[in-house]
């Protein structure tokens, strides 16, 4: 029986190119374990059969939240991870993966768990196979901002987002996704342990925008059906920005390092994709590494056009493949 995984990888940001940045990403784990797809026989493996015996092992590193106090433990963690349909006894785990979302804002954090886990037509959880204590390590949804527009924690969203964008010239566009084109945005969330092995990627995003595509002929009533046919993705994460950035619009800065610095690798990808974007200081106290003393984390918000999924799909395989 695989090792339980019960604490958290501390993230270190890679610093260079994006191929360097995955290889990285992953020589944190011994390719070495199975991955397999415990939902629906209608989706497709996570993987492709020749690379269906991929082994990751998870050293010296935590698992919990990124909020939370670091505590390293020394050792390798195997563990075989499958992907769920959200259910309720997800409730605990999705909603830690949920903290800070909107910064330090007191927001309804679990009326917005309470929507992912209902929606078990689109979403996923990541666990460990036969895994008593039942860990959630990385949630991905797609929540119709207008279907559930009178939710208080969509409510809380919205507001959080208005008060946040600064820039005049995105204010406009970012109003009318929250407003009257709402119907047609989905608030795109994923979120997980930032020592989820990296190869589980792809098919984590495949299997999300799988589903949103097969609920637009699957669902029983025409008005779901036509809630899940996006024309643009919202999502809300955090990238670290150099102190001396010339600004906010730019990826370079005035030394010879970069800019930018992404967590994640999707990240970058949406970035390049998105329609627009903007950034904003965070409030919440966050532990900086000491080799990222130039930059400060800041909180990033993109809107992608529903048309750019596929090549952002074509775009994060070929990456994690490298």
């Amino acid at each position: 029986m695989p090792r339980k995984l019960t604490r958290r990888l501390r993230s270190h940001p890679i610093t260079f190119s994006r191929f360097a940045r995955t290889l990285a990403l992953a020589s944190l784990y011994k390719v070495n374990r199975n991955l397999r797809n415990s939902k629906n026989s209608r989706h497709a493996p996570p993987v492709s059969s020749d690379k269906a015996g991929v082994n990751l092992a998870m050293k010296n590193h935590n698992t919990l939240p990124e909020s939370s106090d670091d505590e390293e433990f020394e050792g390798s963690v195997q563990a075989d991870f499958a992907f769920f349909d959200p259910k309720p006894d997800d409730f605990h785990g999705v909603k830690v993966l949920l903290q800070n979302y909107l910064d330090d804002k007191q927001w309804d954090a679990s009326g917005l768990t309470d929507l992912i886990l209902a929606q078990t037509t689109v979403g996923t959880v990541v666990k460990i196979e036969e895994d008593e204590d039942n860990g959630v390590y990385a949630v991905s949804t797609v929540l119709n901002l207008g279907r559930y527009k009178d939710h208080k924690c969509i409510l809380d969203i919205k507001e959080f987002l208005l008060e946040v964008c600064q820039e005049d010239s995105i204010q406009q566009n970012m109003k009318s996704m929250l407003g009257e084109k709402a119907q047609d945005v989905g608030l795109l969330i994923s979120r997980r342990v930032v020592n989820l092995p990296p190869q589980l990627l792809p098919p984590l995003y495949d299997a999300l925008f799988d589903e949103v595509s097969w609920a637009t002929e699957d669902e029983p009533t025409e008005e779901l059906r036509s809630s899940f046919r996006f024309k643009h993705y919202l999502f809300v994460s955090k990238i670290y920005e150099h102190k001396k950035i010339k600004n906010k619009h730019d990826r370079t800065s005035s030394t010879s390092e970069e800019a930018i610095i992404y967590t994640k690798p999707e990240e970058e990808i949406l970035h390049e994709l998105c329609s627009w974007s903007f950034r904003f200081p965070l409030r919440t106290q966050q532990n900086t590494p000491h080799e990222l003393k130039n930059y400060r984390i800041v909180g990033l918000v993109m809107a992608v056009e529903a048309t750019k999924v596929s090549t952002f799909r074509e775009q994060l395989r070929s990456l994690i493949d490298e």
